[in-house]
This record gives C-alpha cells, structure tokens and sequence, in this order.
C-alpha cells in the first residue's frame, strides 16, 4: 500500500532584502514567498517554495496563494499518492486555476519528496542533467551611467560572464547607462537589458539603434505583454535580439509568442510556468521552435533557486546565466545552509531531491500570519 499524504503545511516568508530593489517602476525592501512542506505518512517529506515578483497582482500575491494552499489544496490532497505527481496537479489546477504558484508549490514539493524516497536529485526526475556546473547572470538597476558601469565591474571581477542592465528611464539615460558599462567591461563579459515593459515603439527603435555596436545579447520585454505585434516589430526593425518574458505565463501563452513571430528569446520559471513538469514541456517546446531559454526568476528564497538550478542543468538550450539569483538579494535563508553563487557559478549538487533541508527557527524567525503556520 503507498503512503499517502497526512499533511499540508504552509509558510508565509517575509524576507528582508540586501537593498532597496526597484525593477518596472516598483522599489521594495522584502520579498514576500511561500515555503510548502508534504508530509506522507511513512514520514518522507518534501519541500518548496514559490516567490510571487513584487508587482504580482490578486489572486497571486504570496499572502493569496498561502491562503489557497493551506484552505483550498491541502485539504484535497490529504489521502492523495504524492507519487501520483499528475493526479496531484489535475486536482490543484481545478481548484485553484487562476494561481499557477500555487499549483506549482504542491507539485514541486510532492516530486521533491518523491526523490528524496528514491534517493536522486530533481534532475534525475526530469531526465538527468547535461551539465555539472551552471552559470548566473548579475544585474545592474537604473543607474547612473557612471555607477552602473562600477555595479557592473563588481559583477565581472567577481566571475560573473553576465550582466542584466534594467532600461526604461528614457532613450539618452537608457543608452548611457548601458554604453557606459559596455565600455567598463569590454567585448568579454555577455549584456542584456531589461525594459520590464516600459518602453514605447519608438523608446525600444530609438534604444536599439543608439546601442547597436555594443553587442547586445538580447533586449528582454520592451513593451507591454500582450502586444505582440509591437514586439514583432521592435523584433523586425530594431537589429537587437529580442526576449519576451512577462508575455510568457503559461504554456499556451508560449505557444502564442512562438506564433507571433515575436521573439528570439523566451524566458520564464518554474512558478511562472506552474510547476516543473510544465516548465519541461514549455521547454521542450520551446526548443523545438528553435527558441533559446532564459531560465529563472529574480527573488526567491534558497528552494525554489535550486530546483531551477537543477532544472538549468538538464537542457543546453538553456541561455547560460541563470537568473534565479534570488540569494544574492535576500539577507538570509530559511535552509540550514546558506546557498552561495556569490562567483557566478555553482558546481550541480547531487541531491537527494533539492538537496536542501529546512530551518524551523528561520521559518519562524521570518514568519508572515497571512496563511502562516509556521512552528512555535
């Protein structure tokens, strides 16, 4: 007889940040996540956790889908084969089908205690990796230009091959900025720029055609997500590899950019995508319509940066620089090792599952009441 699930909990984590952080307009000094812990009732267990952006919206903000998971999934799972990780997903995306995050929460900590049973790490569940080391990929804020190409120096010197420039401030600062780190770091280290869909049709023509000797690797989301037509045409006339990442929220939405012909460069992560099974479809998917992957999301907490580590490791059609860098950003972990990119790089750890175990004092140092029960 398998052991089925005897517990839910949930974990509201406000963690404070390392900075003030301002990304499309937005500042904050926490990153509000979502730590989930399946029990069965062998005793194997596993984890997760879920970090909605800072400009996430209802119903999916960290407090919402903590909610949804601890009144809503929990209840319905208890009995349900943890190994039965679609018949886990096709009860959570009926229930809760308006919050990916919280589908991918419950799935990725029930194939997180799944591996932790049979002793393999995450990869392994998904087809093993191809790689045994991954790369990160810094960032740089809307700076000054002067302070934007240090930032960036800082990044190089510490081994990062990568850097994300954020733009939106308008086409001479936008420009500045990025030719300044340009000149920095010279022609070695690989730049991306970010509009977080700030930028008009003429802002993102007027960027492209001022920075075009500074061999930009890609342009990521110029203009607003659902006009994928004004990317087609940043994409067409601009002369800069564009990214599409806030058009992307699932995989039907994959397929629509693939179909507008908007993008040369997808992004997305596993919440983004609602769970690691899903994200290894879009990822297939992608590849298959010849799309390089940008893998990761900026803030997140120690668990859900590796298990898209992990996931990084297991396709070379995944971009180098990973941006699930959410440890460089937060002050502390609620793991009871502190996960360390701080050189760009990360020898793939082997597991079991993510290799990480929880930290009950931390969860309940960092502890949020909305749709917390953290330990007492």
């Amino acid at each position: 007889m398998k052991a089925t699930i005897s517990e839910v909990e949930v974990f509201g984590v406000g963690m404070p940040l390392v900075g003030t952080f301002t990304s499309g307009g937005k500042s904050n000094t926490v990153t509000r996540c979502v730590v989930v812990r399946v029990t069965a009732a062998d005793g194997a267990v596993g984890i997760s956790s879920i970090d909605p952006s800072n400009k996430a919206v209802s119903p999916n903000t960290a407090a919402e889908l903590a909610a949804a998971i601890r009144d809503r999934l929990a209840p319905a799972l208890i009995g349900e084969d943890p190994g039965n990780v679609n018949r886990i997903v096709e009860i959570a995306s009926k229930l809760t089908p308006a919050q990916p995050g919280a589908v991918a929460g419950v799935e990725l900590a029930c194939i997180e205690l799944v591996c932790r049973r049979q002793g393999m790490a995450l990869y392994d569940y998904v087809g093993g990796a191809v790689l045994d080391r991954v790369l990160f990929n810094g960032w740089v804020g809307e700076l000054p230009a002067d302070e934007a190409a240090t930032e960036a120096k800082r990044w190089q010197d510490a081994g990062f091959e990568s850097v994300k420039i954020k733009v939106g401030s308008g086409v001479a600062a936008d420009s500045d900025r990025v030719q300044a780190v340009r000149d920095e770091v010279g022609s070695d280290m690989k730049l991306r720029m970010d509009a977080n869909q700030q930028c008009t049709l003429q802002h993102a023509l007027e960027l492209c055609q001022a920075l075009k000797s500074c061999d930009m690797q890609l342009f990521e989301q110029p203009t607003p997500k659902d006009d994928l037509e004004t990317l087609a045409k940043i994409r067409r006339e601009g002369g800069l590899p564009i990214m599409a990442d806030e058009s992307i929220s699932d995989h039907a939405s994959l397929i629509r950019v693939i179909k507008a012909d908007c993008a040369d460069f997808v992004k997305f992560g596993i919440k983004q995508a609602g769970g690691l099974l899903s994200s290894a479809k879009m990822l297939a998917t992608a590849e298959a319509a010849g799309l390089p992957v940008v893998l990761g999301h900026g803030f997140g907490l120690d668990l859900s940066t590796m298990a898209e580590i992990m996931l990084g490791a297991t396709s070379r059609n995944i971009v180098p620089g990973l941006e699930c860098v959410g440890p460089l950003k937060v002050a502390d972990t609620v793991a009871t090792t502190r996960l360390d990119i701080g050189d760009g790089t990360l020898a793939l750890p082997s597991g079991p599952g993510l290799g990480i175990d929880l930290d009950d004092e931390k969860l309940k140092q960092y502890s949020e009441t909305a749709g917390d029960n953290a330990p007492r």
